[in-house]
C-alpha cells in the first residue's frame, strides 16, 4: 500500500488494530456460539475451494444474509434483509434454521463439496434433538437460504472479467513483470457485480489518487521507497512483522477478528446472526466499491511507479530500477488501498453496533 488515503481512514485503522491486538490475546477457551462456528466452517470451506479469497468473503455475505433472515424470521426483532419464509410456526428452532439456510447457501455455491459439506451438516443437525420445532427451524432455514440464492442469482459474481487494456506511461497501471504469464489483473469483475446493500459500485467512488507533481506525491512515493523495500534499513523489525502480517489471507484474519470480539461480547444467537450479517454485507459491498474506485483510476503500482520514478515529472523522486518491495504485490491497480477501506468498513460496524 502506498498513499496517504490511509492517514485520511487513521482513526478507522486504529481501532481495527486495537481490536485485532485485544482480540489476540484472548483465551483459548473463548466462548463460540452456533453463529461463529458456521462463519468458521464456512471459511474453512471457501477457502478450500481453491477461488480467491476475495470471493469467498464475497459469498460469506449470502451465508449470513441467510443465516440473519432465517433466525430473524422466527426471533422477529430487526427488519428483514431480503427474504421472509412462507410459515413460522411457534416454537421453530433458531438453531435449526440457521444450520439449514448456511448449509443450503454453501451446498449450492460449492457443489464440488456437496457430499463432505452435507456430512456436516448433518453431523451439526444431529445435535438437535428431533421433533417439530427441529423440522419447522430446518424447513424455515433452506426456504431463506434458497431465497437469498434467488434473490442473488445474476448478481455478475460469476461473470467473466471483460477484457483488461494495460496502460503506459505515468500513473498508468501497467503489467509488473513478476506476475508474467499473468495476462489480466484479478478481481475487474468486481466492478459489475449488483451490490448488496448501496446504490451502486460508483455511489462511494474515492476522490482520485495525488497529483505526480504534487507534493503529497513526492512524500508518499519517497516514505514507501523507503520503508517498503524489501531490503530496506529504515524500517524496524516490528514494522516489518506488522507488513507481513497483513498478508495473511483476509479472510481468515477478518473473521478470526469478528469471532473474537464476539465471543468477548458474549453475544446472543440472535445477536451474532445479526453482527455477522452487517458485517459480511458491508465488506462485500466494500469490495465492490474498492474495485470500482482501483478500475476507475486504474493508478499504477509502487513497483511500476518506483522503477521509474524519474519520468513521474516530479524533481522530488528519483528511479531505482532495482526496488523491490518486502511482499509481492497483487495484480491489480493500487489506488484506493483495499485494506484501508475494508478496515474502515469494519471499525465502523463494530462502532456502530457496540
Amino acid at each position: 500500500m502506498l498513499y496517504k488515503q490511509n492517514h485520511r481512514n487513521a482513526s478507522a485503522t486504529g481501532l481495527v488494530g486495537l481490536l485485532l491486538l485485544s482480540t489476540m490475546i484472548l483465551p483459548a477457551t473463548a466462548r463460540a456460539d452456533l453463529i461463529t462456528d458456521l462463519n468458521d466452517r464456512a471459511r474453512i470451506a471457501f477457502n478450500a475451494s481453491g477461488q480467491n479469497f476475495v470471493l469467498g468473503m464475497m459469498q460469506l455475505a449470502y451465508v449470513h444474509a441467510a443465516i440473519y433472515d432465517a433466525v430473524n424470521a422466527i426471533d422477529g426483532r430487526f427488519t428483514v434483509y431480503a427474504v421472509t419464509p412462507s410459515s413460522v410456526p411457534p416454537g421453530s428452532s433458531k438453531e435449526a434454521a440457521a444450520i439449514a439456510a448456511a448449509y443450503t447457501v454453501l451446498i449450492a455455491r460449492l457443489p464440488l463439496q456437496a457430499a463432505s459439506l452435507t456430512v456436516d451438516y448433518d453431523a451439526m443437525l444431529a445435535g438437535i434433538p428431533d421433533g417439530p420445532d427441529k423440522s419447522h427451524g430446518m424447513a424455515i432455514g433452506v426456504e431463506v437460504g434458497n431465497g437469498i440464492l434467488s434473490e442473488r442469482a445474476g448478481d455478475g459474481l460469476g461473470a467473466a472479467p471483460p477484457p483488461y487494456v494495460f496502460g503506459s506511461g505515468p500513473g498508468a497501471y501497467q503489467r509488473i513483470p513478476i506476475f508474467e504469464p499473468r495476462t489480466d489483473p484479478i478481481l475487474q469483475a468486481l466492478v459489475g457485480v449488483r451490490p448488496f446493500t448501496i446504490s451502486s459500485a460508483s455511489q462511494f467512488r474515492a476522490d482520485g489518487p495525488p497529483s505526480l507533481d504534487s507534493e503529497e506525491w513526492a512524500d508518499d512515493y519517497n516514505e514507501v521507497k523507503s520503508l517498503g523495500a524489501r531490503n530496506s534499513s529504515t524500517r524496524t523489525a516490528a514494522q516489518t512483522q506488522l507488513a507481513i502480517s497483513y498478508t495473511e489471507n483476509a479472510m481468515n484474519y477478518y473473521t478470526r477478528i469478528f469471532r473474537n470480539v464476539s465471543a468477548a461480547q458474549g453475544l446472543s444467537l440472535e445477536d451474532n446472526a445479526r453482527l455477522f450479517a452487517m458485517l459480511s454485507l458491508a465488506q462485500a459491498d466494500s469490495f465492490i466499491a474498492i474495485f470500482d474506485s482501483k478500475y476507475h483510476f486504474n493508478f499504477w503500482r509502487t513497483y511500476t511507479a518506483i522503477h521509474a520514478g524519474d519520468t513521474d515529472g516530479s524533481s522530488l523522486t528519483d528511479a531505482d530500477t532495482s526496488w523491490a518491495p518486502l511482499a509481492a504485490t497483487p495484480p491489480h491497480p493500487e489506488y484506493p488501498a483495499a485494506h484501508g477501506v475494508q478496515s474502515g468498513t469494519v471499525a465502523e460496524i463494530l462502532r456502530t453496533f457496540f
